[in-house]
């Protein structure tokens, strides 16, 4: 597709310019921001035995009190209102509330989800759950995890308690936030919990990931599931970063990898041929009928973007040195490529709605004299791509929300607590919030639904 079709974004975006049922949102996930890691019958899972590794998380911090959001929800729920979002995707911590991933169920860890529920709905902010969001149970991890079939079959019964819990009311439910990244920084970079470096475990474990999405949604279903049901992928955008052949055979190559890999067995009932072939003995087991189950239509699709990739086939390009402005994770900041991205989905795939699940960047911040914190450069960075949602939106796409990433500063993964992310400013010494510029422009451009200002 060529860039010179896109409409560029305008250089101002107002919500009025929005369906008046558009979703506006801020994210977050269960291991990122509630700490009490050990509190009230949890279990651990995999990122918290990760974090016991020695280097592997930059900072060598861990998730044990995070945010400390288990205690501080209600004044996080009051942060969010305060916001005016109408909708908070946020993650069920898997062994919170079923602590082996089998067996029991904690009853301490479904009320602490009770509450932020029914804290949400009271404030008028509709409940966007996601199952996974990448902290297995440590106890399946000891029987082999995502490449153990039988991890499918946990999930499903998990999907089922959480729905006979909650689904009455939540507004949607998405199985997986990341898949790609649960399986190859997981399970063949080993970057990532549970850090494996197996490129046959993590073609496998990619395959049971979408395998449990579909008998999920068809289990949810047979219990009468009335919320949206769907998945989260992170795409981008993949370009060669010359027209050597060389630069254009791996870009396709890794196009396939990260979403076609995911996006043809959803939507197309296959597998690419071409990433097929360059696992050669690595692909996956599939079995009699896996594929039908992978494609179950579903209500939503969630995407989560952050920046384009540059493909080269020698060394690798760094956005930086080739004077491209960047994110504090060094990701070039290019709000065209969202618009490019939600066209070649809508344009190669029959999907459902789309919903941009997460977008945000990471700067570096600090709490100015006068109190505040003055994110110019995050302001600027979801501004533009706000505005380039809508350009795709203009062109035929069907958008049903966007949501920031990320709400709260947080864990940043394999960085820690290096890099900030939120829209709210936290102080990890004395767990203070303070609102971001860039959460009083959202703040401000959520308030503002016409043009004359009703």
């Amino acid at each position: 597709m060529s860039t010179q079709s896109l409409l560029k974004p305008s250089a101002s975006i107002t919500k009025s310019q929005f369906p008046k049922d558009f979703i506006w949102g801020v994210a977050t996930s269960a291991f990122q921001i509630e700490g009490a890691a050990t509190l009230d019958g949890k279990g651990p899972s995999i990122w918290d035995e990760f974090c016991q590794l020695p280097g592997v998380i930059s900072d060598n911090s861990n998730g044990d009190i995070a945010c400390d959001h288990y205690h501080r929800y209600e004044n996080d729920l009051d942060l969010i209102q305060s916001l005016h979002v109408n909708a908070y995707r946020f993650s069920i911590s898997w062994p919170r509330v079923r602590p082996t991933g089998s067996g029991e169920w904690n009853e301490a860890g479904l009320a602490f989800y009770d509450r932020l529920i029914n804290g949400l709905i009271q404030r008028g902010i509709k409940p966007y759950l996601t199952l996974n969001h990448w902290d297995l149970p440590a106890a399946l991890q000891h029987q082999g995890g995502w490449a153990n079939r039988e991890t499918v079959y946990r999930f499903v019964e998990y999907a089922q308690g959480i729905h006979a819990r909650f689904g009455d009311r939540v507004a949607s439910i998405a199985t997986h936030n990341e898949p790609w990244v649960v399986a190859t920084l997981g399970h063949e970079q080993g970057i990532f919990a549970p850090g494996i470096k197996d490129r046959a475990i993590a073609a496998q474990t990619s395959h049971h990931l979408l395998l449990s999405h579909g008998m999920a949604l068809r289990a949810l279903r047979a219990e009468g599931a009335t919320c949206q049901l769907g998945i989260v992928l992170n795409l981008a955008p993949m370009h060669a970063a010359t027209n050597s052949l060389a630069d254009l055979a791996k870009t396709q190559l890794e196009d396939g990898k990260l979403l076609r890999w995911y996006m043809d067995p959803l939507f197309k009932k296959s597998y690419p041929n071409d990433v097929w072939a360059d696992l050669g003995v690595d692909a996956p087991i599939v079995h009699d009928g896996d594929l039908d189950i992978i494609a179950t239509p579903m209500d939503f699709l969630g995407i989560n973007y952050y920046s384009r990739t540059i493909v080269s086939a020698g060394e690798p390009w760094d956005a930086k040195s080739n004077g491209k402005a960047v994110s504090d994770m060094g990701w070039e900041i290019y709000p065209e490529g969202l618009t490019e991205l939600l066209l070649r989905v809508h344009n190669d795939y029959n999907v459902p709605p789309l919903f941009v699940t997460e977008n945000g960047g990471a700067f570096k911040d600090q709490i100015n004299d006068d109190g505040r914190v003055h994110d110019v450069e995050r302001t600027d960075y979801i501004e533009r791509h706000i505005a380039a949602m809508y350009a795709a939106m203009q062109q035929g796409v069907k958008m049903g929300g966007y949501m920031v990433w990320s709400f709260l500063d947080n864990f940043e993964w394999a960085s820690g607590y290096e890099k900030r992310f939120g829209i709210v400013h936290v102080n990890y010494e004395t767990q203070s919030r303070t609102l971001k510029d860039s959460a009083l422009w959202y703040q401000d451009f959520l308030q503002h639904t016409t043009t004359d200002g009703k």
